[in-house]
Order: C-alpha cells, then sequence, then structure tokens
C-alpha cells in the first residue's frame, strides 16, 4: 500500500488549507483513516478521523481533537481513495507535520499504513 499526503504550505493566520491523502493498493472501506500531527518537540498527535461502517445505522463517524473541532473537517471518497483534512481558521499553533494513517479494520485488521507527511507552517 502506498499512502501520499499532498496540499500543506505556508498559510496566514485565520487562513485555510486542505489536505488530501491518496492511498493505493488497499480498500478503504476496510480502514478508519486518520490524520495527526506533529510539531517540533511534541508528540505526534490525532487530529481527526473517520470510520466507516457501513453495516450500522450511521454509516460513518469523525472523531476530532478538541483543539480543532469546529474549524477541521475530515472526509473521505472511498472511490477515489482519497482522505481530505479541511482546515478552516488556522493558527500558529496548528503549526506541523500531518500525517495521514490507514488503520486496518475488520478483514484488514492490524495493518496500518502511514504517509511521508506534509508541512503545515501558520504564520502571523
Amino acid at each position: 500500500a502506498q499512502v501520499v499526503e499532498s496540499g500543506g504550505g505556508l498559510v496566514q493566520v485565520g487562513g485555510s488549507l486542505r489536505l488530501s491523502c491518496a492511498v493505493s493498493g488497499i480498500n478503504l472501506n476496510f480502514y478508519t483513516m486518520k490524520w495527526f500531527r506533529q510539531a517540533p518537540g511534541k508528540e505526534r498527535e490525532l487530529v481527526a478521523s473517520h470510520t466507516n461502517a457501513p453495516y450500522s445505522s450511521v454509516p460513518w463517524m469523525t472523531n476530532y481533537a478538541d483543539s480543532v473541532k469546529g474549524r477541521f473537517t475530515i472526509s473521505r471518497d472511498n472511490h477515489k481513495s482519497t482522505v481530505y483534512l479541511q482546515m478552516n481558521s488556522l493558527k500558529e499553533d496548528d503549526t506541523a507535520t500531518y500525517y495521514c494513517n490507514a488503520h486496518g479494520m475488520r478483514a484488514a485488521a492490524g495493518r496500518d499504513y502511514w504517509g511521508p507527511g506534509t508541512q503545515v507552517t501558520v504564520s502571523s
């Protein structure tokens, strides 16, 4: 499997960016997709996750870190094998390298794939 992030860059405080995560070689229906970030000198933290639950009454679920709730939105297009992270109202504290993770569920349990990361820098 291959996971590749894109869309990072330099943006001013209050601006927006949309990150993309292109995945190949796996069926995203069996994976929870997550965005993590890591700032210099800090631990990697979970920013957002998107879980498919096709057999439940709620076909998908999302979760967000408290620090990004209301500002970030995770979404996916399984047909395009792409996951997105829309980031609005960016703050300097959002500066980090952002990583996409495919975490195996059900038939793919135990499998984890990571991208190399994309840098997001928010400046005033």
